[in-house]
């Protein structure tokens, strides 16, 4: 309900304002004798502070108590926030401000309140308006409730709103004065009922106070906003450059390995006309497949046994009972020397000891390997993996590589998984943390692929193609006889590795073993019947020498750290 009076209230009430004691205070009826009442001047400083001044009136013998909030929701998980400050107390009351209410507590009688409330005015599109619970959610009922308001301009509009929290029940009166002056009165206001008042202001009447906070959400925390996008846009800057690294390093790989060199010659013609294996770059069958899949896998360390044996360190020996194989034996021939490599030295101390002391053994069976403490892969591993680093095949060990591209990935997506945990719940842009955990989980998949070749590695890779190509095509019959066995033997565990071991055996069958001068393979043989010999028969060892790889194989992927690729 709105008035506007004559000339003499005018006068009266701009009076009022000047001695600092609101018209409408002095105006309205007493409360009854019978029943609590409340009368409330609301003063809006220049600076946007709300001076207020309540004068409690508590006719029973009992204390009464209220619990005003100092936060109310204000939108979609928006609360508006003021604060109560200054406080003073004048007679039978008490006060006190928590972090969330202004608690007052009257006894029997009189008395008065006086505070200060910062964030009662909020700026509006054209317009500024003062809200504020001026009093509320009392314990007991009151009989009236009086409110003046006056502020440096003029009000425009007054709303008074009395009841549940939820209602939009109007005040019995609320009205603008002449003047700076606004009133409003509720006769009877039930326990834990609340009397708000909001007014209306000309724009930029005096400097707004209201405060916002944003309350946790789900939705909000993974909402897209300009700051969210500006950090992913960011995030996802840096994800390409961290991709384009492995993807330059992998098109300058298959581009050396696309490159044209020429053809691989790996027999040699001596001066007396004798023809010899070598391998390209003088690489041996354990680093051929380390350099190709930059891993260090059990057929590594199978071809590498069968070299040892072809080169005089080893001797293989099959047993029989009757026609079938029950076993082989691998037997200490020469010791190493300095010729071998430290990864062929850990190889060959895994299968026979070392080369003295009590763990030293001139024999031992495949059989017996399995399951063998002295069985430790990871010796011949890091030998090998240091052996290519060393041959500059490798700029550093490809596991480590891929292994820091690798853990760097997993920890930003582990930081990503905390951060986003954390502004989740504390209500921040949890998008940032999923960001992080796409961003280190893509650079972790990716590291699987980044090759860690150089550029001579990469030669050598394409190399190692003539080398496959001439163990898929060459003839025995474009060999001397007599050094058939040599290269035959020498390439094998190339063979091996490149897996093109049955089609290398099914070529050099028919080979005569003795055409050398000596009967037989010279670094393979069988046992039958107690006597060791030599094995004549090429195409008996070409049905037998697959299942000794398949039971080695078997024997080493058991003792663990190792691949298998078969």
């Amino acid at each position: 309900m709105f008035s506007v009076r004559g000339p003499l209230a005018l006068m009266t009430a701009v009076t009022l304002f000047a001695a600092g004691v609101p018209a409408a205070a002095q105006e309205a009826d007493q409360p009854t004798a019978d029943g609590s009442s409340i009368v409330v001047e609301l003063r809006l400083e220049p600076d946007g502070t709300l001076s207020v001044e309540e004068q409690i009136t508590v006719a029973g013998t009992e204390a009464i108590r209220r619990e005003s909030p100092l936060r109310e929701l204000a939108g979609v998980d928006v609360d508006r926030v003021y604060a109560v400050r200054d406080v003073e107390t004048d007679g039978p009351v008490e006060a006190e401000v928590t972090e969330r209410a202004f608690v007052v507590t009257a006894d029997s009688g009189t008395s008065t309140l006086r505070y200060r409330v910062d964030g009662a005015v909020a700026d509006l599109a054209a317009s500024q308006e003062f809200r504020w619970q001026v009093t509320g959610d009392w314990n007991a009922d009151l009989d009236s409730v009086r409110v003046s308001f006056v502020s440096p301009s003029a009000p425009q509009s007054i709303t008074c709103l009395a009841g549940a929290p939820s209602s939009n029940t109007t005040c019995t009166v609320s009205q603008i004065d002449a003047g700076q002056l606004a009133t409003a009165q509720q006769t009877g206001l039930d326990a834990d009922d609340r009397l708000v008042v909001s007014v209306g202001l000309s724009a930029d009447a005096v400097p707004a106070t209201a405060r916002y906070d944003e309350n946790f959400s789900i939705a909000r925390a993974f909402s897209l906003t300009p700051t969210t996008g500006v950090i992913l846009g960011v995030l996802f800057v840096l994800l390409l450059a961290a991709l384009a690294v492995p993807a330059r390093r992998r098109r300058q790989d298959r581009a050396a390995l696309r490159a044209e060199i020429g053809p691989v010659d790996v027999l040699l013609t001596e001066s007396d006309g004798s023809v010899a294996f070598a391998s390209p770059d003088g690489v041996l069958p354990g680093q051929v497949g380390t350099v190709v899949d930059e891993h260090v896998d059990v057929v590594d360390v199978t071809s590498t046994i069968v070299d040892l044996a072809v080169r005089n360190y080893l001797w293989i020996e099959e047993l029989h009972v009757d026609q079938d194989v029950l076993d082989w034996r691998i037997v200490r021939r020469n010791p190493p020397d300095e010729s071998l490599h430290d990864y062929e030295r850990a190889v060959y101390t895994c299968l026979l000891g070392p080369d003295t002391g009590p763990d030293r053994r001139e024999e031992v069976l495949v059989s017996e390997l399995a399951g063998a403490d002295t069985l430790d892969l990871a010796a011949v591993q890091d030998a090998l993996y240091s052996d290519v680093v060393e041959r500059r095949w490798f700029s550093v060990r490809p596991d480590q590589a891929r292994n820091r591209w690798w853990w760097a990935g997993l920890g930003v997506a582990a930081l990503g998984a905390v951060l986003t945990v954390l502004l989740a719940v504390l209500g921040g842009s949890a998008l940032v943390g999923l960001g992080l955990i796409v961003f280190g989980l893509v650079v972790a998949l990716d590291s699987r692929r980044l090759p860690a070749r150089t550029l001579r590695g990469s030669r050598l890779v394409a190399q190692v193609r003539g080398l496959r190509d001439y163990l898929d095509t060459a003839s025995c019959t474009d060999i001397p006889a007599e050094d058939r066995e040599m290269v035959f033997s020498r390439s094998l565990p190339y063979a091996v590795v490149l897996g093109e071991t049955r089609r290398w055996l099914g070529e050099f069958a028919e080979i005569d073993g003795a055409a050398d001068g000596t009967p037989g393979l010279y670094w393979y043989g069988e046992d039958l019947g107690g006597a060791s010999s030599a094995s004549p028969d090429l195409r008996r060892f070409a049905v037998h020498f697959p299942s000794f790889l398949a039971e080695l194989d078997g024997v080493l992927a058991e003792a663990g750290h190792l691949r298998s690729l078969r």
